[in-house]
């Protein structure tokens, strides 16, 4: 592993490699802001990608990606003069010492629900007027309902155990099946929501994360049914001219792979 020295003279790289590119290169010195956007969004996906995958090779290159991203912003928002690199870091710096009296401060804490309600307290001091305010409006659904669910419960906001949670679950499904029934479809959407929102709040009872376990799922169902496309292909045949029945067969042989 690199020394401190060593990893200082790294980034030190990477900054004086940046300001080269932004000077020299046609593509990097076109970049804004705006236009690094999307690119950093994928790049983090693909960074989830890899530690879900727990492919540490490939979580080493996907950092580098985003860091760059991160260095490239810096390195625009010093050409007009409104931050650099500096005040990047000494701002996240100052923020952590803030956010934890525990630990440079005189605070005392008994375990880590403690830090995280601390942490929306501190933040509320701060001069926001909710603890809604910083989860991002652009967040995907699941994300967000997670997160809102994270902050509300570190003011306080939460049940006490798991199986409250769970039988709120069980009343959103049988009001979600009453809506089915009626064939309301505005009502049934409204209520599936909530069963989603029931379902991603027992998730983290359960110390779950329901991003992380419906992407699992994901792949888990990909990998099948690639499987089933692959031996339907060595059979010549196609899968809308086989039955349920005989994909069932090859689908069972991936379970079991």
């Amino acid at each position: 592993m690199n020394t401190r020295e060593d990893q200082l003279k790294a980034f030190d790289r990477l900054l004086t490699i940046m300001d080269e590119l932004r000077e020299q290169c046609p593509w990097d010195r076109k970049q804004t802001m705006e236009s690094l956007r999307h690119l950093t969004i994928e790049e983090t996906y693909e960074l989830g990608d890899a530690i879900l995958d727990k492919d540490m090779d490939e979580i080493k290159k996907e950092l580098g990606d985003v860091l760059l991203h991160l260095v490239f912003y810096a390195k625009i928002g010093s050409e007009t003069n409104d931050f650099d690199i500096g005040d990047v870091a000494n701002g996240i710096c100052d923020k952590l010492i803030d956010r934890h009296p525990h630990i440079y401060g005189d605070v005392e804490v008994a375990n880590e629900e403690e830090v995280k309600k601390n942490w929306e307290n501190l933040k509320l001091k701060e001069g926001k007027k909710s603890v809604l305010e910083g989860v991002p409006r652009s967040l995907p659904a699941m994300v967000k309902a997670n997160r809102i669910q994270d902050k509300v419960a570190g003011v306080g906001f939460d049940w006490e155990e798991s199986q409250q949670v769970f039988e709120k679950l069980k009343e959103e499904l049988e009001e979600l099946q009453h809506e089915v029934e009626t064939d309301n479809k505005d009502e049934i959407e409204a209520e599936f929501g909530d069963v989603l929102f029931s379902m991603i709040n027992y998730a983290r009872f359960l110390k779950v994360n329901p991003e992380n376990a419906l992407e699992r799922t994901n792949k888990k169902f990909i990998q099948r049914f690639q499987y089933l496309e692959k031996k339907a292909k060595e059979k010549n045949k196609a899968l809308k001219d086989m039955t349920l029945a005989e994909m069932d067969v090859f689908w069972n042989e991936a379970k079991k792979l």
